[in-house]
């Protein structure tokens, strides 16, 4: 899975890889104003799935509103990716290094609190 900075995700099986389950994807994007989306913020190789544009091919176009990832919660904006809340043991600065999306940081920005 990827989202671009200006809200377009691609979740795409990659050719090779096991799939967990069946795909509907397209389905929730299309029928839907207000897209939250839970990921990782890095791939498997470290790199970043947040995106200045998608690599993969594109499911929906600015559909996504907001990201919850194992290190962050991002905004989509005009402008990019908005740094919300951080997990309390990751430093913005590592947040910064693994977005590759322009990233802007909340002049409130909060540590992650359990929503368990």
């Amino acid at each position: 899975m990827e989202v671009s900075e200006n809200g377009d995700i691609a979740n795409w099986k990659i050719p090779g890889k096991m799939v967990k389950g069946m795909g509907g994807a397209m389905d929730l994007v299309s029928a839907s104003d207000n897209i939250i989306v839970a990921m990782m913020h890095t791939n498997k190789k470290g790199e970043s799935k947040l995106l200045k544009k998608c690599r993969l091919p594109i499911t929906g176009k600015k559909c996504i509103k907001k990201v919850f990832t194992d290190l962050a919660v991002l905004q989509i904006t005009n402008s990019g990716f908005l740094l919300t809340e951080k997990a309390k043991d990751v430093t913005v600065e590592e947040i910064i290094e693994k977005t590759e999306g322009h990233l802007e940081i909340s002049s409130n920005l909060k540590n992650i609190e359990s929503y368990i």
